[in-house]
């Protein structure tokens, strides 16, 4: 079976991509601060540390994929890169209920990824590769990543468009529902590669949308807002003292997706659960 899909928003895309300028815990004064800006309560989950919230994702992981391959005989889930899921990805391999997971009914995306070879010490997919994906014996042809061969790169969008729209059975005017997308959040309030004041926070034609970057950082691509926010099931996670400061500014302030690209989820927030290490959490 494939993926569920909903009716696509048409708005104004940018052509040929955008371009970037420059356990549980009782929420007490967090509540308070959600509740300002918030349509539903966030669900929020406070780890001890790393080792905690890494292992926290992979209960998130697990449990979302059981619920999926058991309903529908496949799990399609979308994964970001970055530092933080590191750790996430090494247990993927190593906790036995992850890998004893009928991984041949698992389709794997991924959120975003720079436009380097996937060899590249840059490379989202190479994380993966590294840490995970031999390990747990999930068939190649169920491993779909960002094509970054091609010269043109908006090229390479639409061939992952493309690749998005055959596996999970999305016609053209339909977004893909995945079943898990897992996210991480930058100091910037970013998401996937979906930048502040960037044109990529507007796209609400293409699944995936370049993104061209001005200040000596990697060109990327990266899957627009909709198709995060068509997701089943979404986890942010977000570790580290350096995230406190725009963790308190994101549930404070007025929901302002350009500004604060993570902001985009808030309409579906009944649909996101955070993950939030102890350091991030001490502004809250």
């Amino acid at each position: 079976m494939r993926g569920r899909c909903v009716s696509a928003r048409r708005g104004s895309a940018q052509p040929g991509g955008s371009q970037v300028t420059g356990g549980l815990c009782p929420m007490g004064k967090a509540g308070k601060f959600m509740e300002t800006t918030a349509k539903y309560q966030p669900k929020v989950e406070i780890a001890s540390d790393a080792e905690s919230l890494a292992h926290k994702s992979v209960e998130v992981f697990v449990k979302d994929a059981q619920k999926a391959i058991t309903s529908k005989n496949v799990f399609n889930v979308a994964l970001s890169g970055g530092h933080t899921p590191r750790r996430f990805f090494e247990l993927l391999a190593e906790v036995p209920r992850a890998r004893s997971l009928a991984w041949e009914k698992i389709q794997l995306f991924w959120v975003d990824e720079r436009y380097v070879p996937p060899d590249s010490q840059w490379s989202n997919y190479k994380l993966a590769a590294e840490t995970f994906l031999g390990r747990v014996g999930i068939p190649e042809f169920n491993i779909h990543r960002i094509p970054t061969e091609y010269g043109d790169f908006g090229v390479a969008a639409r061939s992952y468009e493309e690749t998005i729209r055959r596996v999970l059975g999305a016609k053209r005017g339909e977004i893909p529902e995945f079943d898990l997308i897992m996210l991480g959040m930058g100091a910037d309030g970013h998401i996937g590669s979906l930048f502040p004041d960037s044109y990529a926070c507007f796209d609400t034609t293409d699944l995936a949308c370049v993104v061209y970057v001005l200040d000596e950082k990697l060109n990327r691509i990266t899957l627009t807002h909709p198709v995060l926010c068509a997701a089943s099931h979404i986890a942010v996670l977000v570790c580290g003292e350096g995230k406190a400061r725009i963790l308190k500014e994101i549930f404070t302030s007025e929901p302002d997706e350009v500004r604060y690209p993570v902001h985009a989820l808030w309409p579906i927030l009944d649909k996101v659960t955070w993950l939030i290490d102890r350091d991030a959490a001490k502004a809250m």
